[in-house]
């Protein structure tokens, strides 16, 4: 008996009929994320556990005969973290979709990690609660995904990302122990970090079967405020002040060719003369809200935005927050497109934008900027003409210039997204040698057979 025959028997035994797909023609459809330009293997089997106990007993045969295992949530990530390797069973948590618990009392939800974001959002909203963390995949990523990537979004200018909102996890080791990490209260420093050390880990240490999650009071209705500028440098130091004197909920950036895009895909008549456009929102109760938005408008301007304006009317102010969230699709419906994800300095912003810009030129494809101003992550959209092979080259050329430009910047090469397979050697030139190192000693301590997402996410010359 091959191992992979004896893995499959070993999962045979635990999983019910349907949760188990070696069919050649359905693999595919499991084998690979969103992104563009990642390696993507052949898996000879995927699986879809609905247990806990069911995932610990798969890991447990995929150890015992050093079976490389791919976990797999919702499949909306950017990066090739989820594609699977040769030779690799995939293990798909999209079956475990149940909400466990929520304390009211104690501001937490427990859930299984194959719920999508957004649906563990209106369920907890029933309690008047509130999970804050908001990717603009919500609608379509799963928990367990943000929990890997340790995923941010619009409202994370205010309210952090994913690893703020972790209280706690329950993970199935590559040996298939589980382990519970973490704690019930809001404060709590006993021991190392365990749980937060998962988050962000892209399933190379464990695989998350339930994640406890820090939850709000909803928030009031937002005042949205937008501010116009004839150039991206104007906008870059709006940014700056605005974030030097006040907290908003959400500081988003949109560049030309993004309004343009929008605009052609869903016209909603965007300025699409306008070099960069700024929406904020304020989230300040009463009159406080109307006052602080008031002045991030009065910083704009001073900064030189040639409009800026406070939304009175709830419908287009969700139609301009609907602008920003169609920048993706907009920019997909353009041609092939490929996704960046940095994160820079606020100070720097505006000359990321620029260089961004001639890294369009220079490569003779089109880049639609947008993103979190606020903390500065940006999401330059590379897009090329469908089928063209020698444009793409171009564009994965300008994907690795743009990392090298953040990196130059004293930034990040991943902001939110993660590092997967496409960024794998540009986090070695992060990291500095005793983080490389560190890197895999965690590795080799939690994962010694190397069998847990095997080439993702850890720094690679």
């Amino acid at each position: 008996m091959t191992p992979e025959d004896a893995v499959l028997a070993a999962c045979d035994a635990v999983l019910a009929d349907g949760d188990i797909v070696t069919d050649t023609d359905i693999l595919p459809t499991y084998s690979q994320d969103r992104s563009m330009g990642s390696a993507v293997g052949t898996p000879f089997a995927a699986v879809f556990p609905r247990t806990t106990d069911q995932v610990s007993a798969i890991m447990r045969a995929a150890h015992a005969h050093r079976v490389p295992v791919v976990p797999r949530g919702a499949g909306s990530g950017l990066t090739g973290g989820s594609n699977a390797v040769d030779g690799s069973l995939i293990v798909c948590v999209e079956r475990m979709r149940r909400v466990l618990a929520v304390d009211v009392s104690n501001g937490y939800v427990e859930t299984e990690p194959g719920i999508y974001n957004t649906e563990l959002r209106e369920h907890v909203a029933g309690y008047g609660l509130w999970y804050a963390p908001d990717p603009a995949s919500k609608d379509f990523c799963s928990i367990g995904g943000n929990v890997n990537t340790n995923a941010g979004g619009l409202c994370c200018v205010k309210y952090g990302v994913t690893r703020d909102a972790v209280l706690g996890l329950e993970v199935v080791l590559a040996d298939g122990r589980v382990g519970r990490f973490g704690r019930r209260t809001i404060k709590g420093v006993a021991g190392y970090d365990l749980a937060g050390l998962m988050v962000g880990s892209e399933g190379t240490l464990g695989i998350v079967t339930m994640a406890r999650l820090r939850l709000r009071p909803l928030p009031p209705t937002p005042t949205t405020a937008v501010a116009v500028f004839a150039n991206v440098v104007a906008a870059g130091a709006a940014v700056e002040q605005v974030m030097a004197q006040l907290t908003p909920s959400m500081l988003e950036l949109m560049d030309r060719t993004t309004l343009t895009a929008v605009e052609a895909w869903r016209p909603m008549g965007l300025d699409t003369t306008a070099e960069a456009l700024l929406i904020a929102q304020v989230d300040t109760p009463g009159t406080a809200g109307a006052a602080e938005a008031d002045r991030l408008l009065a910083i704009c301007e001073q900064a030189g935005a040639v409009e800026a304006y406070r939304s009175e009317d709830p419908e287009q102010a969700e139609m301009l927050l609907g602008a920003r969230r169609m920048a993706i699709p907009a920019l997909e419906a353009m041609g092939d497109w490929l996704l960046d994800d940095i994160a820079v300095p606020r100070t720097q912003l505006a000359q990321a934008v620029g260089m961004i810009e001639e890294t369009a030129a220079r490569h003779e494809v089109i880049i639609g900027t947008f993103g979190h101003a606020g903390d500065g992550n940006l999401h330059p959209t590379i897009v090329v003409p469908r089928g063209d092979q020698a444009a793409m080259q171009r564009a994965m050329a300008a994907f690795d210039e743009i990392l090298d430009i953040a990196l130059s910047l004293g930034g990040t090469v991943t902001g939110e997204h993660g590092v997967g397979t496409l960024k794998a050697a540009h986090l070695a030139k992060e990291l500095d040698e005793v983080a490389i190192d560190w890197h895999g000693r965690i590795k080799q301590a939690l994962d010694p057979l190397g069998i847990l997402n095997p080439g993702k996410s850890l720094p690679r010359w």
